[in-house]
């Protein structure tokens, strides 16, 4: 049932210029879509809303004060020292595996280990998926999850194999790979050994293509922040604590692209970087922790389709002192979540790792402490194109009574359109009221004038698009000065005064 709304989800998103397959007309290319008239239009409400939350009007602080955010656009092409200094270079790497029989290529922590516990007696236990690389974190100690996996199987002895080197998961012994089978087949034994894969996108700066001139695209938005933390200290008059936010593209080659836009290899994040001092860090995760899930639920999405869910310390990266999830149910992952935002504490990490490679001073010295330190950093990191999803998964209904069967219930603030403006009929006089009143209201909204087939195919194209609300020009409009004005979320339909229109809008939607 899942899949087939995932099913219709992506289809009504082309059908209607949400979301398109990149390049679609030469076969498309795995992992990149291209956002569509109403797509980029829900995204960047999501984008102007957080961006107007975080940095033109950021939140009041514990202490009752209003907390200070600027913005920043950094280059997506940085200094290639940069992600040595972050750890991408040497660390940001998947073990990947083919399979000899299907052809297919997957990342070796999503292969499936077949009864790798012998339980108590002569029972054994599938464990499932043993995860070896979690998030940002490049190793998670295989020993300890699997034996971890073994106590919530009831108790027992590991009896897989051990792989011979943790740490790089690369040497993988026969007897292990004939236990091991791929996920499209059922005979074991036709994986090849892992091999470590890079997912970040290389290029070349230059006329000459060698080593020296090998550059990366960025896989997070968040170090070109790092990078500019003294030139934003020393042109900006901040003093800690305060943040500095950044929306963008990022890339990952993904091994596996998947659901849609949830996993594709270009993306955009939204995401801020609070620099406070060492031991006020705990204070401002929980204040960004409550903040990132409140601004989630203005959107307009259900409360019991978003949770928290706290990183064991396996899964933290080894510099993290705390990490949290903003989870979604996606039709996916349901009745389970999956990720949607991450609220991370990076203690001073970051700034020390740039401070040691780059030898640059980014001390800050506080002078109200009279002390100088590295700031430690709390940082929201969510999801624009994963947002957008959200809210088309959010917004989608289905409705037997409607001629289209869909209806997008967006949050009015977020819908792509926000009123479809319609003549009646092509003649007496309705086409001119009609687009007067449409040049009237797209100065403050976005609106569709449409005057093409039956008033009910409009409404149902109206429905799709989730546009809130719909008015209608008809032959009583000359009589009394009124339209019709059907509401998406009920279809019922009242008359106000053509005069109104503007002000009804801004009541129900705002200015």
């Amino acid at each position: 049932m899942a899949e087939n709304v995932m099913e219709e989800i992506v289809a009504l998103c082309k059908r209607r210029g949400f979301v398109y397959p990149a390049s679609e007309i030469y076969g498309g290319i795995n992992g990149f879509w291209d956002y569509g008239p109403l797509g980029v239009q829900l995204k960047n409400n999501i984008r102007d809303s957080w961006w107007k939350t975080m940095v033109e009007c950021p939140p009041i602080g514990p202490d009752g004060h209003p907390i200070c955010i600027v913005g920043l656009d950094s280059s997506i092409i940085q200094n290639p020292k940069t992600w040595v200094a972050s750890g991408h270079v040497g660390g940001f790497n998947d073990p990947m595996v083919d399979c000899r029989e299907t052809k297919s290529r997957y990342r070796a922590d999503h292969i499936k280990c077949a009864q790798v516990v012998q339980a108590k007696g002569e029972e054994k236990h599938d464990l499932g998926w043993l995860a070896v690389l979690e998030g940002d974190q490049m190793i998670v100690d295989f020993e300890k999850r699997a034996k971890k996996l073994v106590k919530k199987a009831g108790g027992g002895e590991l009896i897989t194999p051990e792989f011979d080197d943790f740490h790089l998961f690369m040497n993988m012994t026969p007897e292990i790979q004939q236990q091991v089978t791929g996920p499209d087949t059922k005979t074991p034994g036709t994986l090849t050994e892992p091999r470590m894969f890079n997912l970040m996108f290389e290029s070349y700066a230059g006329a000459i293509q060698d080593e020296s001139s090998k550059v990366y695209l960025r896989p997070e938005t968040a170090q070109g922040i790092f990078l500019n933390f003294k030139n934003t200290v020393d042109t900006m008059r901040v003093k800690i604590p305060f943040g500095i936010a950044q929306i963008g593209k990022a890339f990952r080659n993904e091994v596996t692209p998947r659901n849609f836009i949830f996993r594709s290899r270009e993306f955009e994040q939204m995401e801020m970087e609070w620099f406070c001092p060492p031991d006020d860090a705990r204070q401002w995760y929980d204040f960004w922790k409550q903040q990132r899930m409140d601004w989630w639920l203005s959107l307009g999405i259900k409360k019991e389709n978003l949770i928290f869910r706290d990183h064991d310390d396996d899964e933290l990266a080894h510099y993290s002192k705390a990490c949290v999830d903003v989870e979604y149910k996606y039709p996916f992952t349901a009745p389970g979540f999956g990720e949607l935002e991450g609220i991370a504490h990076r203690g001073c990490f970051d700034l020390t790792q740039h401070k040691e490679h780059s030898k640059a001073k980014l001390e800050y010295f506080d002078q109200q402490r009279n002390e100088r330190y590295i700031p430690h950093v709390i940082e929201p990191a969510g999801g624009l194109t994963r947002g957008l999803l959200v809210l088309l998964c959010e917004a989608y209904t289905i409705d037997e009574s409607r001629p289209s069967k869909v209806v997008m219930k967006f949050d009015p603030k977020m819908a792509p359109v926000k009123a479809g403006i319609f003549p009646l009929v092509n003649k007496d006089g309705m086409p001119e009221i009609a687009e007067k009143l449409y040049l009237e209201l797209r100065s403050k909204y976005v609106c569709q004038f449409d005057s093409k087939q039956s008033i009910g195919k409009r409404y149902a194209r109206m429905d799709e698009a989730g546009a809130p609300y719909c008015f209608t020009i008809d032959g009583q409009t000359k009589e009394d000065n009124t339209v019709t004005v059907r509401d998406r979320d009920t279809a019922e339909q009242s008359r106000i005064s053509i005069d109104k229109v503007a002000g009804f809008l801004a009541e129900k939607i705002g200015k």
